[in-house]
């Protein structure tokens, strides 16, 4: 087995079990490897620090796997899926639709597993996980039961790893339309053609919290995908709801969803940008009671962070000053470079320009599916604000 040496005072993380060993940590490679092999990792002075798959195309070259001289082998595998299912079955109650794997949370470095109902979606955005994508397949097969498994390997950090992007079955079939249960409603979840494997299930517990907020209030949902929040705020009692997105396919699905949860003579969709209908209300004088903001990540790397701190701040102000005195906002960052603290400080700064005030409801983050490790903070990175407007 190659042996990685990491540079004097670069062995802090990884000895501290981060899972991530930048190229610029590594002072060389001894042995022979091939790109996904797993190689042993040590500090400067020789002392062991654990075992990981090694790509030298990555800036993360070795994605850790374990911090114990053990093989890592297809044993290895099934014990790691085991204890990521047991850990889902003891924190989930009877939930059917959950994150199963969540990468370096679940010590599987770039494997994302989602349970639709009875049917799984894998995703293995890592060369190393990637190899052994048959043998995760049959586990998963063991160990679930499931009606098929679906790869949705076409997110662009493939490319990065070296990897071709790629769609279809792993095991069995079903229909890639799936209707799921989520806190007493219904959702179609198209995992062929929607956004990531199909369905945000990291926002599940965020959508269930505006439910007893919603309760009478004019509610607009921004960035609303296939109508999430919408449909939990009309289910809570909302008088009206007014859901935008750009995309014109997740506008009619939904559509779909309001209908087949009994709302959609409550629910309205609309297709746009959301920048600029966020400027058109604010012209014409509307206001709202709630406002939902749940954007992509607009910082997708550290270069791009100061854009997207304007664009969070844009949209904050616009929905503050949309709201009547006494509304609720909903803001939301899925963008793991913008952390709490600067998110916090984004919304401040639209409050003091909006010259309102605002105190905290709430404050919540990703479902109990998606853990991180307290050692790799680049693991929590969706942040859920909730706050009322004076």
């Amino acid at each position: 087995m190659a042996v990685a040496q990491l540079k004097r005072g670069e062995h802090h993380r990884t000895a501290s079990g981060h899972p991530w060993v930048y190229r610029t940590e590594i002072l060389g490679i001894n042995g022979r490897y091939e790109p996904g092999d797993v190689v042993d990792v040590v500090d400067f002075r020789g002392r062991f620090l654990g075992k990981g798959y090694v790509n030298p195309a990555s800036q993360i070259t070795i994605r850790m796997l374990t911090r114990r001289d053990e093989r890592v082998d297809e044993s290895f595998l099934r014990r790691r899926l085991e204890a990521a299912c047991e850990y889902r079955r003891r924190t989930l109650d009877s939930r059917k639709s959950y994150r199963l794997v969540f990468g370096e949370a679940d010590f599987l470095p770039g494997l994302i597993v989602d349970k639709f109902e009875d049917c799984l979606v894998v995703q293995t955005l890592a060369l190393g996980i990637d190899r052994w994508k048959g043998v995760i397949a049959s586990i998963l097969e063991e160990l679930v039961r499931p009606a098929g498994i679906y790869e949705r390997n076409d997110a662009p950090v493939r490319d990065l790893e070296g990897l071709e992007r790629r769609t279809g079955f792993l095991a069995g079939s079903f229909d890639t339309r799936i209707v799921i249960g989520e806190n007493g409603l219904r959702f179609v979840v198209d995992v062929e053609n929607g956004q990531k494997t199909g369905h945000f299930l990291d926002q599940v517990e965020n959508r269930r919290a505006i439910v007893g907020l919603a309760s009478g209030r004019r509610v607009l949902d921004c960035f609303c995908y296939t109508g999430g929040f919408a449909v939990h705020a009309a289910a809570g009692g909302a008088r009206e709801v007014e859901g935008i997105d750009v995309s014109e396919w997740a506008v009619g699905v939904a559509r779909e969803n309001a209908r087949l949860n009994g709302v959609g003579d409550i629910c309205r969709f609309v297709a746009g940008n959301a920048f600029d209908e966020l400027r058109a209300r604010e012209r014409s004088g509307e206001r709202y009671d709630m406002i939902v903001l749940d954007p992509p990540a607009f910082a997708k790397s550290r270069a791009s962070l100061e854009d997207a701190v304007r664009g969070y701040k844009e949209i904050n102000l616009r929905a503050i000053r949309l709201l009547n005195p006494g509304g609720i906002l909903v803001s939301c960052s899925c963008s793991r470079h913008l952390t709490e603290d600067l998110f916090f400080a984004v919304v401040q700064d639209a409050l003091l320009d909006s010259g309102r005030a605002g105190r905290v409801v709430e404050k919540r983050t990703q479902g109990r599916d998606h853990p991180y490790l307290v050692v790799a903070p680049e693991g929590y990175y969706l942040k859920c604000l909730i706050l009322e407007i004076d």
